[in-house]
């Protein structure tokens, strides 16, 4: 694979990630009804939700930022892994966006595990 398409799919995950986790932060933030109702149904609280949508713009903001791609990486990927958890065991079986993020950004840590702190 040639590093320009390496370099530009790079991109584009970043990108969809932060468009999707920008968005879910957001709703999350703002007390969106149906995000509201998925804590209420976790039975964790609300502040978790706001835990939640801090984790996901704080993540999608740090894969812009110059060595720190691996941490907000890290951070959406972990936080993906609880979703997928919470679908499949208390909230139904709708787990395959949540999983997809997930391997998206597991890619992302990947791609630069050269940050990682040793």
């Amino acid at each position: 694979m040639s590093p320009q398409i390496k370099k530009y799919g790079l991109l584009a995950i970043k990108a969809l990630l932060t468009l999707a986790f920008v968005a879910a932060g957001f709703a999350k933030l703002s007390g969106a009804e149906m995000m509201v109702q998925t804590f209420e149904a976790v039975g964790v609280g609300q502040w978790f939700r706001y835990v939640t949508g801090a984790i996901e713009i704080g993540g999608a903001i740090l894969l812009w930022m110059n060595g720190r791609q691996f941490i907000g990486a890290a951070l959406l990927t972990v936080t993906m892994i609880g979703a997928v958890l919470s679908h499949l065991l208390i909230l139904g079986p709708s787990a395959v966006p949540a999983l997809v993020l997930g391997v998206l950004s597991a890619i992302v840590a990947y791609s630069h595990r050269d940050q990682m702190p040793r």
